[in-house]
């Protein structure tokens, strides 16, 4: 065979092995997108290159695979949704105490549910691939916690921080990961936007059809809406009758 044949070929191998290559990767990216969201673009900002923030959010999705993540049963789920209702109404009169026990209360979900929650740090990665568009929420509210530690943090601060807690609490106690609800509310809205719009009226057609009977104008109304006075072109009134 031609030396020249056999170096194309050899070329266009290695060109369609690295289309293969790059055209994987790309893919990888974009369902690591679709799975993290708002996370997936905080860890490339925080990494300062996309391959090794896309090794760690693989990293992440491997290591959650190996925990045994279960629903809360429907009396752990009620008991939890009084606590967090105390949770809120104590924090009218202690705004501190309150926003210590909705870490707590996050803390504890977290436990029954099969979570890890040793370290904070790796709670909010391991929380990111269920829960990543609430799971900065999370982190902000724990920021706040930690300058309420230090009382360092307002009264609006703190209630900030109950409204971020709130949000992965709410996320917790539900059955499902927040991506797939995510998904079926973005069908449902595609479902909306499909459906005909009604075509717009004009002004004057909506008021025609607003006015009531009686508001109608004479030559609107139907035949058994005509006054009494008015009377048929080839019968004679009732007057004349007699």
């Amino acid at each position: 065979m031609d030396t020249g044949l056999v170096v194309a070929i050899l070329v266009v191998i290695v060109l369609l092995a690295l289309l293969a290559f790059f055209a994987g990767r790309q893919r990888r990216s974009r369902r690591l997108q679709e799975s993290f969201g708002p996370e997936y673009d905080r860890t490339v900002e925080q990494a300062g290159d996309r391959r090794a923030a896309e090794a760690e959010l693989l990293e992440r999705t491997e290591r959650r695979q190996r925990f045994d993540i279960i629903p809360l049963e429907p009396e752990a789920r009620a008991r939890y949704l009084e606590a967090w209702r105390n949770t809120q109404a104590q924090f009218v009169d202690e705004p501190a105490e309150a926003t210590r026990e909705a870490d707590r209360l996050i803390t504890s979900v977290m436990r029954d549910r099969g979570y890890p929650v040793d370290d904070f740090e790796q709670r909010a990665a391991d929380i990111s691939v269920d829960h990543p568009q609430v799971v900065d929420d999370y982190r902000a509210a724990h920021a706040i916690a930690a300058r309420n530690d230090r009382s360092e943090a307002s009264t609006e601060d703190l209630r900030q921080a109950l409204v971020h807690y709130r949000s992965l609490f709410e996320d917790l106690l539900e059955d499902r990961p927040a991506e797939e609800r995510v998904a079926e509310e973005r069908v449902a809205e595609e479902r909306v936007a499909e459906e005909p719009v009604a075509e717009e009226q004009l002004p004057e057609e909506r008021v025609a059809e607003e006015r009531l009977p009686e508001e109608r104008l004479p030559e609107e109304r139907l035949p058994e809406e005509r006054l009494p006075e008015e009377r048929h072109p080839d019968r004679p009134t009732t007057e004349e009758a007699r």
